[in-house]
Order: structure tokens, then C-alpha cells, then sequence
């Protein structure tokens, strides 16, 4: 049996993950909702840490850098007015960083991404945040719709546990890693301890 190749390996797509100093980074939905409330994911803090450092190589080298949250309802989840719909402590946009609200799960429906996408003239994005399996996917998905190349850190991901439609659960790690297993056959790098 011949060992499973992704689309982008069989299609001699390069595997190799976007340069920090080259692309866009662009953080999705880094928001204390997942640290807290009905939403917040196992693994959240792992992921945290890991964007905050990634977040400060892609100021040191200059990067262009986005910044994505969710905003949803007054009073109800996302609500940007409230603690929960803030960005995290150690990830929240500086002066010159671009900030981008959705209403969706991809960044790119009614939202201005594309277009500051575009102003950058870079067709490299290295997308993180939460969650993998929402957000992260939908709009890794959308973005090669648009024509860019996707790197997913996969250390600054996370997701939670969901049920599986017949009284079980599917563990938020595992959820993580088919995700990312998903998007990484046609839609994107996926970097896994690389910057």
C-alpha cells in the first residue's frame, strides 16, 4: 500500500511554511472568550503563549500584522463592549496593526480582510488563533478562494471539546489535529513547532 499524500504534496505545491518576515500574520478571534465562560478550550493557554511569541517575532521583523475579532451580540458571546470580547492579555493590536470585526466564522465575509490583504502585495499568510476546527478553517479555506498561500502555526491553534452526534464527545485535541490534518491536504502549511 503506498503511504496517503496530500493534494498539495501530489500537485508539487512547496510544503514549505510561509517566512515570518515576508508574510502577513494574521490572528484570529484571540479573545478571552476562550479563556473563560461556556467557550473556553482546554488548551487555550499552550496556544496563547505560543502567539504571543510568534506575535513578537512578527513585530521585531516588521511584519505586516491583523488582528481579527469575532463581534457578536450585546451581552451575549463576543460582545467587544465586554471582558470576554476583548483581546487576550499579551495579543492586542499596537498602533500601526490593522483590527478587523466579523460577524461570521470566515474573516473574509463582510469584513474588510481582503482589501487590507491586498494593500500589503504579499500573498503569504500565516494564520493563528482559535478556534482550528471555526474559524481558523474557514477562513484558511476562504483565503484560497482569494488566491493566498495559507501556513497555519499549529501551536498558536487550539478548539474544543464537541459533541459527536451520538451521545459522545470528541476531545478538543483530537478535534485539533484532524482540523488541521483537513486543511493541511489542499488549503494550508500547517507548521508545527517552526517559528
Amino acid at each position: 500500500m503506498n503511504h496517503p499524500k496530500t493534494l498539495l504534496e501530489l500537485s508539487g505545491a512547496s510544503l514549505e511554511p510561509a517566512k515570518i518576515d515576508t508574510a502577513t500574520l494574521v490572528l484570529i478571534d484571540m479573545q478571552n472568550e476562550y479563556l473563560q465562560g461556556p467557550l473556553a478550550l482546554p488548551d487555550a493557554e499552550n496556544a496563547v503563549n505560543a502567539a504571543i511569541k510568534l506575535l513578537s517575532r512578527a513585530r521585531e521583523v516588521g511584519s505586516k500584522i491583523i488582528h481579527v475579532f469575532h463581534k457578536g451580540r450585546e451581552g451575549g458571546l463576543f460582545d467587544r463592549s465586554a471582558e470576554r470580547g476583548q483581546a487576550i492579555e499579551g495579543l492586542s493590536p499596537v498602533a500601526d496593526e490593522s483590527i478587523v470585526e466579523k460577524p461570521l466564522p470566515n474573516a473574509f465575509a463582510d469584513t474588510e480582510l481582503k482589501s487590507l490583504l491586498d494593500e500589503t502585495g504579499n500573498n503569504d499568510l500565516i494564520i493563528i488563533g482559535f478556534m482550528t476546527h471555526m474559524c481558523v478553517s474557514s477562513t484558511a479555506r476562504a483565503a484560497l478562494d482569494h488566491g493566498f498561500r495559507v501556513t497555519i502555526d499549529a501551536e498558536s491553534c487550539a478548539t474544543r471539546d464537541l459533541p459527536d452526534g451520538t451521545g459522545g464527545v470528541v476531545d478538543a485535541a483530537t478535534l485539533n489535529q484532524v482540523a488541521l490534518t483537513e486543511l493541511s491536504d489542499r488549503f494550508a502549511v500547517i507548521a508545527r513547532q517552526h517559528y
